[in-house]
């Protein structure tokens, strides 16, 4: 995003254990004494902080005080969708990033000898040519004509000296990929020497039912290979190998090996046309105001970016994925794939406005984002772990928050929100009860305040609960040239919203106060979205998420 940006690194989290706050807090106050410009956290709590309100945690203070300091904070959604509330990222002083698809695929595939063809994932090149052969799954696979395999591992392809090698030559090995992948205990590398040490033609991995939820990477495969990543197509898989099987009608014994397939090889990238998407894993809105799963008036995710099967540098000695061991780059998903994007477009925007605050950054992040994919329809949102692709609906600002960053537009907003770190404050005090927890975590006493999150300046409107009616302002700031502007607002389902004033000129670097009266127009506790649009007449258009849950006339 940024390539001439420098980057430093702090180590404060350990493989296999994690860490503390404390040490988390010791690198982001490290960062900030060595006046660093963006702090981007791929990291993020693994419970919702307890207390009074989730913003008062160790790490989002510490956050504010770096905010404080002038530092843009940047942090991943969390990889707990796709339910609501699913968020890991809470406090309005921290840029939340959710993670969406881009057009670039790295498929391959397998076609059986029924003539269905199944999708994979993995970094392999196909087997030769057109010519096809037999399958044969490793618990059919062992010496000594045993019929179930003695431990898990042997099902996983993890150990080739039980293996019958002269049964196995030549034929693709199918192997199991069950939650031990996942957690570290099973290895592709290790089933792909055990391939290698059978003389097999390739190696298929299928998906073990209890394996949901996880975003299974490309990964690195030296001999033709896949993994496929769905139940539903494992089943099919399963179920094409199992009916292809001859046994023996008096032992039960496999006398032959019916199934065969070919795979076409995944190196080279294939161009989709359904990006961006919202991914299934990516963390959801409504942000959690505290444990009691109260909603906060603040809007969750701030942004989506691509998150997706992300290209990055990998250390050839790291030890922290067996599957990349030896690789110079890696090809990763997730929301911690996503969050490093919107850093390095912070630096840029950072380079063009060096004056611009924490928040101004992330309104002109937010306000000129792509709301359409790259047929021009809605941004979709996947919604369950298995077959996502065939669950998809609009997304909403709760999946995707203001949408899909748009790096050009960022860097001319025309308008920007901006808030510091005194409004934060201020919202932190009109917490109930909050005034002991402000004093510890910044030092300051707390004055009368009862101001909400719908009353921080942000470049978004989100109302938890709309007793009838509310006001709210916000303030833009002009960082383009002299311009007029036009306000339109389309309030959400069972909402009447009107702005003031509906048009105004706004000179270069100016002001300009914008009052909402939002009146719910019926009782019901639904969340519904809109927006509200700042069109300028040299070509500027703002537009900020407009959201409302429960409403009572």
């Amino acid at each position: 995003m940024a390539p001439r940006a420098h980057i430093a690194v702090y180590k404060a989290l350990y493989k296999g254990f994690g860490g503390f706050a404390a040490d988390v807090v010791a690198a982001i106050d490290q960062a900030a004494e060595d006046n660093v410009d963006i702090i981007s956290l791929s990291i993020t709590p693994n419970r919702r902080p307890p207390g009074l309100a989730t913003f008062f945690n160790p790490i989002d203070m510490a956050l504010m005080s770096a905010v404080k300091d002038g530092i843009f904070v940047v942090q991943a959604a969390g990889n707990t969708g796709p339910s609501p509330k699913s968020m890991s990222s809470y406090s309005p002083w921290i840029f939340t990033v959710g993670a969406s698809a881009h057009d670039r695929e790295y498929n391959n595939y397998v076609v059986l000898g029924n003539n269905l063809t199944i999708s994979g994932v993995g970094l392999a090149p196909g087997t030769d040519g057109d010519s096809m052969y037999n399958l044969i799954a490793a618990p059919h696979a062992l010496q000594n004509y045993t019929t179930t395999p003695i431990e898990m591992s042997l099902g996983e392809c993890q150990d080739p000296s039980h293996l019958d090698k002269d049964l196995i030559r030549g034929k693709i090995l199918v192997c199991s990929y069950s939650i031990r992948f996942v957690l570290g205990l099973s290895s592709v590398k290790q089933a792909l020497d055990t391939a290698k040490n059978v003389s097999a033609a390739g190696i298929i991995f299928y998906l073990d039912p209890f394996v949901l939820g996880f975003q299974l990477n490309p990964t690195p495969m030296d001999i033709p290979g896949l993994i496929i990543p769905s139940s539903d197509d494992s089943k099919i898989f399963l179920s094409y190998y199992n009916d292809s099987l001859v046994r023996d009608g008096t032992s039960d014994k496999v006398v032959n090996f019916g199934a065969v397939a070919k795979i076409l090889g995944g190196l080279k990238p294939n161009y989709g046309s359904s990006a961006p998407k919202v991914m299934f894993y990516s963390a959801r809105g409504p942000d959690p105001e505290d444990n009691t799963l109260a909603n906060a008036d603040i809007l969750k995710p701030n942004v989506v970016a691509p998150g997706s099967s992300i290209w990055g540098a990998w250390s050839s000695r790291g030890l922290d994925s067996a599957e990349f061991t030896g690789e110079s780059f890696a090809m990763l998903s997730g929301t911690s794939m996503a969050a490093p994007h919107i850093a390095g477009l912070a630096a840029l925007i950072k380079q063009k406005f060096p004056s611009f605050s924490p928040a101004a950054i992330g309104s002109a992040l937010s306000t000129t984002t792509t709301l359409s994919d790259k047929q021009g329809n809605p941004i979709m949102s996947q919604r369950t772990y298995s077959n996502p692709d065939s669950t998809q609906t609009p997304a909403t600002p709760f999946d995707m928050g203001s949408g899909f960053a748009n790096a050009t537009a960022a860097l001319d907003p025309g308008l920007i929100f901006d808030c510091s770190y005194d409004d934060y404050l201020s919202f932190l005090c009109g917490i109930n009860g909050s005034a002991p927890v402000v004093a510890n975590y910044t030092g300051n006493s707390c004055g009368a305040s009862t101001m909400t999150g719908a009353d921080l300046n942000l470049p978004s409107i989100t109302i938890a609960v709309l007793n009838q009616s509310r006001t709210v302002t916000r303030t833009v700031t002009n960082v383009a040239s002299d311009e007029n502007y036009t306000v339109s607002c389309n309030a959400p389902y069972g909402v009447a919203a009107s702005a003031t004033p509906a048009q105004f000129f706004i000179p270069s670097g100016q002001k300009q106060l914008v009052t909402f009266v939002v009146n719910a127009t019926m009782t019901n506790s639904s969340v519904s979205f809109g927006d509200v649009e700042f069109y300028g007449d040299k070509g500027h258009r703002v537009v900020i998420p407009f959201t409302v849950m429960s409403k009572a006339v």
